[in-house]
């Protein structure tokens, strides 16, 4: 059976996971193909809403989430308007309230400390009710713990876990995470991938890399 990146629910007569590729309508948000959202709580649809939160036009910032990505229920993604200015002597955000207090609505965006995109890589898994900050950037193959809250950069292939999110460890030595991020097997064709799955899922590089 082919496996479309455009089917809603991969998975036969279960409609808390969705390919999240599909349910996304917000040009701001990129999501790679295959990369599933599961949610028991709400209806999964409902991602954008539920799960990307403070993400405003006026700011620009972006998600970006790679493909075979697998994010757990309540994962959040918090953008730049939750981070209110901390160089003011208050964090009270009087620029959004412009009306109130006759200042510029054109510097709206001085009520908050802007810190960019988040960017997801590839193969990664986000656990459940973990949170993201913006302007972090996870690696390729990381696995991000229940109930974290990542708010540096996770390089790839490396668990973390905690509030702050810390590193717990590698999953792979160097060399085999070089050879990961070079084989790039994310980005083969539908009927490689098929072939190639026996040795991704008994961990056997090896036999990958001769694929």
């Amino acid at each position: 059976m082919t496996i479309s990146e455009k089917k809603l629910y991969p998975r036969t007569g279960d409609s808390q996971t969705v390919y999240l590729k599909s349910v996304v309508t917000d040009p701001a948000i990129e999501v790679g193909e295959y990369t599933m959202y599961n949610d028991f709580v709400h209806d999964p649809r409902e991602f954008q809403k539920n799960n990307v939160l403070y993400h405003y036009p006026v700011n620009g910032d972006r998600l970006k989430i790679g493909k075979f990505c697998s994010i757990a229920c309540g994962a959040k993604f918090l953008f730049t308007s939750a981070n209110h200015a901390l160089g003011s002597l208050s964090t009270y955000p009087f620029p959004i309230f412009f009306e109130e207090w006759g200042l510029d609505a054109k510097d709206i965006r001085q009520a908050w400390d802007k810190r960019g995109d988040i960017v997801i890589g590839n193969d990664v898994w986000i656990g459940f009710e973990a949170v993201i900050l913006s302007g972090v950037t996870v690696g390729d193959g990381a696995i991000i713990g229940t109930r974290a809250v990542v708010t540096k950069d996770v390089p790839p292939y490396t668990i973390v876990g905690g509030a702050p999110a810390r590193p717990i460890r590698r999953r792979f030595e160097d060399a085999v995470i070089e050879k990961l991020e070079a084989l790039r097997w994310w980005d083969w064709d539908e009927e490689a991938i098929r072939r190639a799955i026996p040795a991704i899922q008994s961990g056997d590089l090896a036999a990958l890399e001769a694929l």
